[in-house]
């Protein structure tokens, strides 16, 4: 699987295991809400200090987003 499909992946996962919308996240992350939707959907390639951005904000290590669909240690959906 393509590494920004994977992040993307990763990063829906964990957000909505904290219950927040792409709206709420962006607010979290401060970026836009639609760069959130765009790596999301693997369209966009974050640098590293976007993904350690968005790793704290979802309060996981940077690693945890990169790792293969289901591999990051927590609940899958």
């Amino acid at each position: 699987m393509d590494i920004r499909r994977q992040v993307g992946l990763n990063v829906r996962r964990i957000r909505k295991e904290h219950d927040w919308s792409q709206e709420e996240f962006a607010f979290e992350t401060e970026l836009h809400r639609t760069y959130i939707s765009g790596i999301e959907r693997g369209i966009r390639n974050p640098t590293v200090l976007i993904i350690a951005k968005l790793a704290s904000a979802l309060g996981v290590q940077p690693m945890d987003l990169l790792k293969p669909v289901g591999k990051t240690g927590t609940k899958n959906s």
